[in-house]
């Protein structure tokens, strides 16, 4: 192992949880990634960063999934699951918690998904073309 200043492990543990928070990770996954026992680690983490470990990917998950109600339709259970939780019920809380209100309500705070839908431009050109041709030469080219 090199000799990184200890602050670099915690960077370690942190950029896991910023980068793998769907996934079920654990303070002792984090310390692991830190090279720390998991005692010794929060008590730094939390030194380090201002909240312990666990609060940090919780906050990770709960970021997600506002970001994914603003900009998805996908029901509250499937974002639950996306950003790594397992409870509807928990996340309901933890959610209400860091925002004061439930998710279908913060949900209804912005525009409708929909809004958001991006069409590529082929799309909407191929869409867009006229039915019927109307150009002269069409026409010429018919005629006898």
């Amino acid at each position: 192992m090199t000799d990184l200043h200890p602050v670099r492990y915690l960077q370690r543990a942190k950029d896991l949880a910023d980068h793998r928070y769907t996934e079920p990770i654990t303070v002792a996954d984090m310390a692991a990634a830190a090279c720390l026992s998991p005692a010794y680690f929060s008590r730094e983490f939390s030194r380090a960063f201002g909240e312990p470990p666990h609060r940090y990917l919780m906050t990770r998950r709960l970021e997600r999934a506002a970001d994914l109600l603003r900009m998805t339709d996908r029901s509250v259970a499937e974002i639950c699951v996306m950003v790594g939780l397992t409870s509807v019920g928990s996340f309901t809380t933890s959610f209400g918690r860091m925002y004061d209100t439930s998710p279908l309500r913060y949900r209804a705070l912005f525009p409708p998904a929909s809004n958001y839908a991006r069409i590529p431009g082929c799309i909407v050109r191929a869409y867009a073309r006229p039915k019927h041709r109307t150009f002269r030469e069409d026409r010429a080219a018919t005629d006898p």
